[in-house]
């Protein structure tokens, strides 16, 4: 396959998968000076594996979850929410957040996945933003692309990608750019003008090429100012870094993944890093964005929950009902929101699973609608196919 074929076969506008055809942990869109989309900022992260929203959010309130998890919630209780609610003690950073209006959660919430409980099955249908209508096989690109493509004046920030997580939510026809923090393209300046000659007929790797190496020259710039995060999130930080970068610009709409979430055994101890480095991605955003991140809204989002009983090893298992993380400026925070279905057995989804009591997607459509002022139309019919937009929650200040 030619260059230019492999290009095309690919990602659209993400140019520089065709030059280093690795995958991307970090996407973003932009329109023209940010006009079609206005002034907020959007933040999509995908906790990958499942996040257990019964420890992150815990009901304390609820005397059943001492019954069925005597091993994972000992100890520490975390930070009281609202006197039912406490957050795990893994994110208590994230405490001034909520004082602030500014952290806010959805409990009890799902995609229409259901029963099979696939981790691969479940992330396509929360980057595809279908219904069960949809076969999962059929998922053609994300709802976060078909965004794109109902805004006119969309253009692509190409960037340089070497990273480990592919982001179906943004693949579609619509342009956007893909980066990664893990790699720089270290090239002699020699290097640099030969690159430069070789791709100048051809437009399309010219300008890959050229924003791969502007991207490499700001983490080089990064790295010699003493600016490079450092320790155990490093990588999380500079992708967090970038963002916030890219966001106080002309980019509107982000989006990347976080794993480590499938916590089968010692749950107690296994949840704990994946929860501080997603408290530490969202401090590190906030810092980095500056008065930008009042005009932003960030959406953590997972692809089903687990179940309500811990195992025989100290972890759960793939469940239905989860929970959604929200954060930013734009956020009317400091609620835990959705309908508590309660965790007696009767209540729970096949005797074993917190009931979701209402659709991921209609959160998401509040926050486009609420931000973009998108039609309930074009939600319901392009951008979550199936939806039925329920009254408006009052997502944001």
């Amino acid at each position: 396959m030619d260059r230019r074929a492999f290009l095309r076969a690919g990602v659209a506008g993400a140019c520089s998968l065709a030059a280093h055809p690795l995958m991307s942990t970090v996407t973003f869109a932009a329109s023209n000076g940010g006009r079609p989309l206005g002034e907020h900022r959007l933040i999509v992260v995908i906790l990958r594996g499942a996040m257990d929203g019964l420890d992150v959010l815990r009901p304390f309130g609820d005397a059943n979850l001492a019954r069925y998890r005597p091993s994972i919630i000992k100890g520490d209780k975390g930070s009281e929410l609202d006197g039912f609610f406490w957050l795990h003690p893994a994110m208590k950073a994230l405490m001034p957040l909520w004082s602030a209006g500014q952290l806010g959660f959805v409990h009890a919430v799902s995609t229409p996945y259901r029963d099979k409980r696939s981790h691969f099955d479940g992330q396509d249908m929360l980057e595809g933003g279908t219904g069960m209508d949809v076969p999962i096989a059929e998922i053609r690109d994300g709802w976060l692309n078909r965004l794109l493509q109902a805004v006119p004046g969309m253009t692509a920030q190409t960037a340089y990608s070497v990273g480990i997580a592919e982001m179906p939510i943004l693949k579609g026809v619509a342009p956007f750019a893909a980066w990664a923090p893990e790699q720089s393209l270290d090239l002699s300046a020699a290097s640099k003008a030969l690159l430069d000659q070789v791709y100048q007929s051809d437009p399309l790797f010219h300008a890959a090429s050229a924003q791969a190496m502007e991207l490499s020259a700001h983490l080089a710039e990064a790295d010699a100012q003493g600016k490079k995060p450092t320790g155990p999130f490093a990588d999380d930080l500079a992708l967090a870094d970038f963002t916030a970068e890219r966001l106080r610009a002309e980019t509107r709409i982000a989006s990347f993944s976080i794993s480590g979430w499938d916590t089968h055994r010692t749950q107690g101890n296994a949840i704990v890093k994946p929860l501080e480095r997603l408290a530490q991605v969202i401090l590190r955003l906030q810092q980095g964005l500056g008065e930008t991140w009042g005009k932003t809204l960030l959406v953590a989002m997972t692809e089903f929950g687990r179940t309500a009983r811990e195992n025989g090893t100290q972890g759960t298992d793939h469940g239905t009902g989860g929970a959604m993380v929200l954060a930013g400026g734009a956020l009317k925070g400091g609620r835990v929101l959705g309908d508590w279905p309660g965790l007696d057995e009767a209540a729970l989804f096949e005797r074993r699973d917190l009931m979701p009591t209402t659709d991921v997607r209609a959160w998401a459509g509040h926050a486009l609608r609420g931000m973009y002022g998108f039609d309930v139309g074009l939600i319901e019919k392009t951008i979550f196919p199936g939806l039925i937009l329920p009254p408006d929650p009052g997502l944001l200040l």
